[in-house]
């Protein structure tokens, strides 16, 4: 049996790819995924996604060694150690460090995935390996697999619509069977492939974070099959996928 995808844009679309016991990949092309994606890469501890600022100090409060990271309207908070930008961080910053993480659409999606038995976090950078690993753990479990755009203020989103597309890509076709949402991602990404900075550079949301000076992490989160990792999100906090599973294991 072909395992079938999906694509959703909503929180309704998360409550019922937990209900389907679906592989949950989590899309936020800009920037929360890529950011999460990058730290883990250089060798942060985990990512705790927040819903809300307050929240998120309150925790810090009780963990005064974890950093403080995320975004508002694009912008870092009050007395956050860190922004939204995944190149602020980089290994000296971020390794052996936890690191609790509240954005505007990204966390907030990841949160309402919690539910899920698996979820994983993808971007344009390791769009081939979180595609390798979900369709693994799908085939395994016998269920399919459901791609959930962050979206940008609960809107439809170029970048994560395109994101989905990259990731889709790296299914073999004999063995899936795309919704018709998933075959419009993947067209639209074969058709943006060869050009796919400038045409995510034209969607609204990158845009606006060019406009606040932030081009250069538009350009980084363009970037296409950068990183192996695959992060997990279980328990309240994501890791790189094979270390929860060695946890597990011991």
């Amino acid at each position: 049996m072909n395992i079938p995808t999906n694509l959703g844009f909503t929180t309704k679309d998360i409550a019922n790819a937990v209900q389907r016991k679906d592989i949950i990949i989590i899309i936020d092309v800009l920037r929360c995924c890529s950011t999460i994606i990058t730290a883990l890469a250089n060798a942060a501890d985990g990512v705790i996604p927040t819903r809300t600022l307050r929240y998120a100090r309150a925790l810090r409060q009780k963990h005064p060694e974890f950093l403080l990271a995320g975004e508002r309207k694009g912008i870092k908070p009050k007395e956050f150690d860190l922004g939204n930008s995944p190149l602020e961080f980089s290994s000296p910053k971020v390794r052996g460090k936890s690191i609790i993480l509240t954005t505007t659409s990204g966390a907030k999606a990841i949160i309402s995935s919690k539910d899920a038995e698996y979820v994983f976090i993808g971007a344009l950078l390791n769009a081939k390996a979180v595609a390798k690993v979900s369709l693994t753990i799908a085939e395994q479990e016998k269920t399919g697999i459901s791609l959930i755009s962050a979206g940008t203020n609960s809107q439809f989103s170029l970048e994560d619509f395109t994101g989905a597309g990259a990731i889709a890509q790296g299914f073999p076709a004999d063995k899936v069977e795309h919704s018709d949402a998933v075959s419009g991602a993947l067209l639209a990404f074969q058709r943006a492939h060869g050009s796919l900075t400038r045409v995510i550079q034209s969607g609204s949301h990158a845009r606006r974070l060019e406009s606040l000076g932030f081009e250069e992490d538009v350009k980084f989160c363009c970037r296409l099959n950068v990183f192996q990792i695959v992060p997990f999100f279980k328990g309240g906090t994501i890791v790189p996928f094979t270390e929860a599973v060695d946890t597990e294991g011991a």
